[in-house]
Parts: structure tokens; sequence; C-alpha cells
């Protein structure tokens, strides 16, 4: 009788071999296909962004895009740190700048693809909302939401702006710095402030519990612009999603949350 063969050096059926190896193949390919695109945008977009991730993958099966939102210096910290990063979207043109600078972006792909406008709100149920900055000087308005001016964009917006009106130094005792502009928005939504600097598009997500007091000029158009990073792993799918942003179907999108054209 030939003797059993020993369990370690069993051998398996040839097509069983042939079917592992069509199944790796096949695995591979599809790893090889599959693209994780990560995109960090202002707060400010979180609606409208993942509104146009979610269409940018179903018009690109295979890529996964990852989201991730803050206040636009917050991000480019993240990024100037090492943060595997594929495209960046800023709330204003000085962040992006900075960026620029940096020789984070590449600046062929930078394009500007949306525009917003600063505004004062006050909760819902305020009697008497502010019609103007210098009324923010009354002692009704003892607390103001701003975001924090050396990483929000808004908040440097609201701080020119107060400068220029030459009311920072007597109303800069009032101000509650909040980490984004979406925070600031939060403050005045759950009465915890009388006031708040905020985006139009932000303040249209709480019509129910904050209402527009007045709009703030800009001595700078309010535009958002949007890049590639030069250390991107991924540049092809980064660059098709920058030009799927300014695309009809994305910019359709933003107008119907509120976004201008630049």
């Amino acid at each position: 009788m030939a003797p059993l063969p020993h369990r370690g050096s069993a051998r398996r059926p040839s097509g069983f071999v042939t079917c592992i190896a069509l199944v790796a193949l096949s695995l591979g390919a599809r790893a090889a296909l599959a693209e994780d695109l990560t995109v960090s945008a202002a707060a400010s977009l979180t609606n409208a962004f993942k509104e146009i991730g979610a269409a940018f993958e179903a018009a690109n099966p295979g890529t996964k895009v990852q989201l991730n939102f803050g206040a636009s210096g917050a991000l480019l910290q993240q990024i100037a740190r090492g943060a595997p990063v594929d495209v960046y979207a800023s709330a204003d043109e000085e962040t992006m700048d900075q960026a620029e600078q940096q020789q984070l972006v590449t600046r062929q792909t930078r394009v500007d693809f949306a525009s917003n406008s600063l505004v004062v709100v006050v909760p819902a149920d305020a009697a008497t909302p502010p019609k103007s900055l210098d009324e923010l000087r009354s002692a009704a308005y003892k607390r103001i939401a701003i975001g924090l001016p050396a990483s929000v964009p808004a908040g440097r917006y609201a701080k020119a702006a107060l400068e220029k009106a030459q009311l920072w130094p007597v109303l800069e005792a009032k101000m509650v710095g909040a980490q984004s502009v979406r925070q600031a928005l939060d403050y005045v939504g759950r009465g915890e402030v009388e006031a708040g600097f905020v985006y139009a598009t932000d303040a249209a997500l709480m019509s129910g519990r904050v209402k527009v007091a007045f709009s703030v000029p800009t001595a700078t158009p309010v535009r958002y612009p949007i890049a590639v990073l030069s250390a991107s792993g991924n540049a092809d799918a980064a660059a098709r999603f920058v030009a799927y942003v300014v695309s009809p179907p994305a910019q359709a999108v933003l107008a119907r949350h509120g976004f201008a054209k630049p």
C-alpha cells in the first residue's frame, strides 16, 4: 500500500489554484482602479460639497471622495504639517494665497468657483434686530460670535469691516471666538450670543432659529478658490474633481445652496 501523503505536503487540485489566481488578479485590478480622493474644504461648503462629492463618485465609478471640513486656516495648517490631501477649497483668497506661497498647491490648477456674502444674524425671536454695525455697540448685544480671525475667513472679513468702521476697539471685548463659521452660527442658533457674523449661505441653513439682521459690506469680495495639492498622490483624479466643481452640474448644486458665481 502506498504511504499516505504528509498533511503539510498535500497539493490542491490545479483547477483550485487557477481559480485563486484569477480571483487575486481580479482583486488586484479592482484595487488599481479604485481611487481615494481626499478633499479638505471650508466649513461653509459642507452641505454643498457633500452633494457634489456624491455626484462626482457617481460619475467616476471606483473613486471614493473623502471630505474633510473645517476653518480654512486650520485646514491649511493640517496640509502644511503633511496631511494627505488631494484637493483644497478655501473660503477666501488670502488663505489660498498662503498655500500657494508655501508651494502646497499647484498654481496652474487654482480657480475661483463660488462667492458668498457676510451677514450679521440674531436669534429668530429677537424683537429688534440691529440695522447696522454701529448698533452692535448697544448694551443689548453683550456677546457677539465671530470666527477666529487668525484661521476663519468669515471672522477675518468681519474684523476688517469693524476696523474700517472704527468699531473693533469698541466691540472686541464682546466678541466670542468660534473655531469655524458654522460654530459661530450654532452659538446664535442656540441663543448663547445676541448676534454673530456668518456667511449668508450659513444663515439660510437655520432660517427657523436665526434671522439675518443686515448684510456687511466687505473690502474684498468673498470668493472661494480651489486647487490641487502639490503633494497629491492622485493628481489626475484631483484635477478631475476641480474640473467637476466648476462644471454646470456642480455649479447648479452650489447655486441651490445659496452660493453665487465667483
